[in-house]
């Protein structure tokens, strides 16, 4: 057994990257151990690859409108091959720019390649690679998640998302079972390869958690664009193997319906990827696949912390980031670092693109009636319409007295960099009428942020 350890980072990712560089930085004596390879799901098979097919269908739908532009354009086929070539090359340059092993090596941390990591007591890992063991002071779970399979008859035919790199061909007809983020933004990407896509949730519309009027104006679009979208699924039955295909049978409407597709995706829940992982040996707790946090990052064993995914929270990388380092420090110094949520941007790469961060408006309405909300369409501002893309709006809600921005929402192109630049006056603490003096640069897509502080300063007061 090597020397003991004053931090152990079990998960090589974003979260587990930033622990671990932090806790050198602090001083601590440090190693970070993953399976195989650095960068996490995010990297490797998540948010990275799912962006370079999402480019790729953007690409698809420029194409097949270059006629109106009076650019000829005769073929106007995916070939699919190329495409996941393109997507491997792009992840392996990505995790060649990142240089997470000589980032970890020039700050004095240990990496280790060595097989999935195992807790086997309280202070002590194993690596099933190499059978080695390690000891350290505090632990930081960083081990992220995955997709899961519902539990249903003949699941084990269905693809998950860190598959769909995998598939042999493109599929014709393809079912996506769930409508979060994932499943939004594999419908657009299938749907503009030239896939029949049908969606089905559970929840009475897609994008549940989103506020209602983008949740509302993404599924118009997907059914415009011949998306057959089936919310309110009472229940998946089963998957049946046939001659040519599979046979997805569910129950909606109170009736039962079966159709066959090619290729059936499930993108219905983010649990940890805490199995086989030992918590039990180190005592640690888990429920409803995750690790339960208190607010220093600190599961029910003290000494062992979980930052990203793990912990289901907040299972975003740009959380992942702020824990991790909150986590380090924490691990090294005592627990005194808090990581609230307040402004958390998010967001996906659809058709059209959505985003938001705050209070959605019912949110905000159960707490004030009274706030006030700005509606602004992407066909009233010179950019959207430039670029022919006039789909979308920018929401903005604010307290009745227009001092704090509550909550900010947008579909159409480019969203999810307009409400990143409104979640920044909001970190800021800017009000309303500041944002409104803003000087825009002209024609943007972010101009319509000005537009909508203008919006909200020209309501009458609310009634008190």
């Amino acid at each position: 057994m090597s020397e003991p350890l004053d931090v152990l980072v079990i998960g090589a990712g974003p979260a587990g990257t930033s622990a671990a560089l932090r806790a050198a930085e602090l001083g601590a004596r440090v190693a970070v151990v993953d399976a195989e390879r650095t960068g996490g799901t995010c990297v490797n098979t998540g948010c990275v690859p799912t962006r370079v097919l999402a480019k790729t269908a953007r690409l698809m739908r420029e194409v097949r409108s270059a006629d109106a532009y009076g650019i000829t354009v005769t073929e106007q086929a995916i070939d699919w091959r190329t495409t996941v070539e393109r997507v491997r090359a792009t992840v392996d340059r990505v995790r060649a720019a990142k240089a997470d092993p000589g980032r970890l090596e020039a700050a004095g941390v240990e990496l280790l390649l060595e097989g999935r990591a195992r807790l086997v007591g309280p202070h002590e890992v194993e690596l099933e690679g190499s059978g080695r063991r390690l000891t350290a002071s505090s632990i930081i779970l960083c081990v992220g998640g995955h997709s899961r399979r519902l539990p249903v008859p003949g699941a084990e035919l269905a693809v998950v998302a860190e598959d769909v790199l995998d598939l042999p061909a493109l599929p014709r007809r393809i079912a996506i079972i769930g409508a979060g983020n994932t499943g939004a933004q594999l419908v657009t990407i299938f749907n503009a390869f030239g896939s029949e896509v049908t969606l089905l949730e559970v929840a009475p519309r897609i994008l549940a958690g989103a506020d209602a009027a983008v949740s509302a104006d993404v599924e118009r679009a997907f059914r415009e664009q011949g998306v057959r979208v089936l919310t309110g699924v009472e229940e998946v039955t089963s998957l049946e193997p046939a001659d040519d295909g599979i046979v997805l049978t569910w129950q909606g409407d109170g009736a039962q319906e079966r159709a066959t597709f090619d290729t059936v995706l499930m993108a219905t829940g983010w649990p940890a990827a805490i199995e086989d992982l030992g918590l039990e040996a180190a005592g640690v707790r888990a429920e409803r696949g995750r690790i339960p946090v208190d607010e220093y990052l600190r599961s029910n064993v003290p000494h062992v912390l979980v930052a990203g995914d793990a912990n289901g929270q907040a299972m975003l990388v740009q959380a992942a980031h702020f824990e991790a380092e909150a986590a380090a420090r924490n691990a090294v110094l005592g627990a005194t670092r808090r990581t609230p949520h307040h402004l958390l941007p998010s967001g996906g790469f659809t058709d059209p693109d959505y985003a938001g961060v705050g209070l959605t408006e019912d949110q905000a309405r159960e707490r004030d009636r009274d706030c006030l909300v700005a509606h602004v369409p992407f066909d009233t501002m010179e950019r959207p319409i430039i670029d022919d893309r006039p789909r979308g709006f920018l929401k903005l809600i604010a307290d009745r007295r227009r001092e704090l921005l509550l909550g900010a929402h947008a579909v159409g192109e480019n969203a999810v960099e307009v409400i990143q630049a409104v979640t920044t006056a909001m970190a800021a603490g800017v009000d309303v009428a500041t944002l409104a003096k803003v000087e825009f640069a002209y024609p943007t897509y972010s101009a319509v942020i000005g537009t909508a502080a203008r919006a909200l300063l020209a309501q009458p007061s609310a009634a008190r």
